[in-house]
């Protein structure tokens, strides 16, 4: 008798776990299914009764939504002038300040055209509030470069005044040093004294002697004493004279003898270079006629030294 295989019932008691197994998943899924759904319509239900009760608060608040309104719309206008004094203040970030008013405007037609809620003017408050600390943020910061600014100014003015004060003070030093450095050039200016002036003729044995007649005239000479002056520098000095005929005109040993005075360029007769010492020098300073004949009248006799004038005199012929 031939023995029958056993697989097929290994088959079927695998498919039975299988069965069991996936029976068991439903069961869980059904299970999570059903306290989930739970959870849901306990949600909705709460969902339910909080929309209950922020009917309940609008309705509540209703009465005041109009007054909250009104006040977020005088701060967003008073925000929005104040924005203005600000770009009056410093233009340079009005930009920046613009674009909060763009912000702010946009807020106050969102408050005109819009029925909001109390809720919704929390937030547009909240937003105000933001907007608020924005602008005294700016505020702060204008004012404090305007302090600068001022400081700056008031320092800068006083600096000025100094300024000025030092430069008034160097122009008094200036002037009292020119005042002096006058009154030490006055001081120590030469004078020429006991001046006498006159006219030479030449005897036969060639010595000369004074004459009053112009046609006998062939030397002119002049002498006279230079003062001591201790205030004077000592050295090399030239002492000019100048003799002006009765026509006007300055007799000239040369055309170019011209010398730079206090009154400018002046034309000179003769000169004489001397040795001072700050002690008085007589000297004679000779001018030669070299065959011209002199003319009648009055000459008039300058004496010049250092560009200035230190004494005059006169003579006639006949």
């Amino acid at each position: 008798m031939e023995t029958q295989p056993q697989a097929p019932q290994k088959s079927n008691g695998f498919y039975f776990v299988f069965i069991f197994i996936l029976l068991a998943g439903l069961a869980g899924l059904t299970l999570a299914w059903s306290r989930q759904r739970a959870a849901l319509n306990t949600c909705n239900n709460k969902n339910t009764a909080l929309l209950a009760d922020m009917a309940d608060m609008e309705a509540a608040l209703s009465g005041y939504t109009g007054s909250m309104k009104k006040d977020l719309k005088q701060d967003l206008q008073q925000m929005l002038r104040n924005y203005n004094k600000l770009i009056e203040k410093d233009a340079t970030k009005a930009d920046s300040l613009n674009a909060q008013k763009a912000q702010i405007t946009q807020l106050l037609q969102k408050l005109e055209r819009s029925k909001m809620t109390a809720r919704d003017l929390v937030k547009a408050r909240k937003e105000n509030e933001t907007l608020r600390g924005i602008m005294r943020s700016y505020a702060r910061t204008i004012d404090s470069l305007n302090t600068l600014n001022i400081d700056l100014g008031s320092r800068l003015e006083e600096t000025n005044v100094r300024l000025s004060t030092t430069t008034n003070e160097r122009d008094t030093y200036r002037k009292q040093a020119e005042e002096s450095q006058q009154q030490v050039k006055k001081g120590s200016k030469l004078q020429a004294y006991n001046i006498q002036s006159e006219a030479l003729k030449q005897r036969l044995n060639n010595s000369m002697e004074v004459t009053d007649r112009a046609k006998n005239a062939v030397q002119f000479r002049s002498s006279f004493t230079l003062s001591e002056n201790v205030l004077s520098s000592a050295g090399r000095k030239n002492v000019y004279l100048q003799i002006t005929g009765p026509d006007g005109q300055v007799l000239q040993a040369s055309s170019n003898f011209v010398t730079e005075t206090e009154n400018g360029n002046t034309a000179y007769s003769q000169r004489k270079e001397v040795d001072y010492q700050n002690q008085a020098l007589d000297l004679t300073i000779y001018y030669e006629l070299k065959g011209e004949e002199a003319a009648k009248g009055t000459y008039k006799v300058r004496i010049y030294c250092e560009g200035l004038l230190i004494g005059t005199d006169s003579f006639t012929l006949k």
